[in-house]
């Protein structure tokens, strides 16, 4: 028995006719004739009555009509329960810490309200982790400061998130006005941590090398809201992700660089990664980098 018989039973049954049966199936009635017969003959009983205004259900066609349905019903749902199984289970994602506040809250509710079947894990690792982590398969996917040149790594999406200079509010100036690096020379600078983020800490370093100095760091902090809270406690400035200004600290305005670098927020993968949930993240995180690119934009320019 084939559930092609079933389905064209169902629906002679439902019709009372072979001819408007088989217009609604877009097939001619002769084979549909043909293939209820098959179905009578393999079953040893018959499922209709013909007569001249069409047919009509036998006693045991009758009996039948509920269960084909429930078949059916039930073989139209093995697609479904198949690609749940196969999209569910653990996809892990890696995120460099200032992504914790900004790009994973948001991403976390949409995969969630979405594709609440996804068993989403998460670690915090620095974007040089994460690259050890993809190339192993302890991660699935990463979000990072790095486009990670690598031959097995593909760049699944990108953010520009260029450095940008965190002051207190009161030494901010105009809001879209874009500050030379070279006039803070003589200020304290907040860092963040060497062991915590080592890219983060010698990107910074690195524009200031560019403007001509050495920062003189006096304070450091474990996490980019550390850093912000300290420069909104008025104990220096920061160089931070553009990013950032999503988090609305109290007391710091962010101000774009006059030479701006070409830091990334990246979404990382392996190439030859098959992995069904990908595709589904992948189209959350674009989403939401636009978001962030456009909120980011109002606050503090392009």
């Amino acid at each position: 028995m084939e559930l092609r018989h079933l389905r064209y039973f169902v629906s002679v049954a439902e019709t009372g006719s072979l001819s408007q049966a088989a217009e609604k199936l877009f097939i001619a009635q002769p084979p549909l004739s043909v293939q209820i017969r098959q179905l009578e003959e393999e079953l040893g009983v018959a499922l209709f009555v013909r007569h001249p205004k069409g047919v009509r259900l036998t006693a045991a066609g009758a009996a039948l009509v509920p269960e084909a349905r429930f078949l059916l019903e039930r073989a139209g749902r093995l697609r479904e329960l198949v690609q749940e199984q196969g999209t569910s289970g653990s996809f892990t994602l890696g995120f460099v810490p200032s992504a914790g506040s900004t790009v994973l809250p948001e991403l976390v509710r949409q995969l969630r309200k979405r594709h609440a079947h996804i068993q989403l894990e998460v670690r915090e690792l620095i974007s040089s982790e994460q690259v050890e982590a993809l190339i192993a398969g302890h991660i699935d996917a990463g979000l990072a400061r790095t486009p990670a040149r690598h031959p097995r790594l593909a760049l699944a999406g990108r953010m520009p998130d260029p450095f940008c200079l965190a002051l207190p509010v009161g030494d901010a100036g105009p809001r879209f006005s874009p500050m030379d690096l070279r006039e803070f020379a003589g200020h304290s600078f907040v860092g963040f941590t060497r062991h915590r983020g080592p890219a983060y800490f010698d990107q910074s370093i690195h524009l200031c090398a560019q403007a001509g100095f050495s920062p003189r760091i006096r304070y450091e902090a474990s996490t980019v809201h550390g850093v912000l809270d300290l420069v909104g406690a008025g104990l220096g400035i920061a160089l931070v992700p553009a990013s950032t200004a999503l988090l609305r600290v109290k007391g710091v305005a962010l101000r774009h660089l006059q030479r701006r670098g070409n830091e990334v927020l990246a979404l990382l993968r392996r190439k030859a990664d098959a992995h069904l949930t990908l595709p589904l993240v992948e189209q959350a995180v674009e989403e939401i980098f636009a978001t962030m690119r456009q909120r980011v934009a109002r606050l503090i320019g392009e």
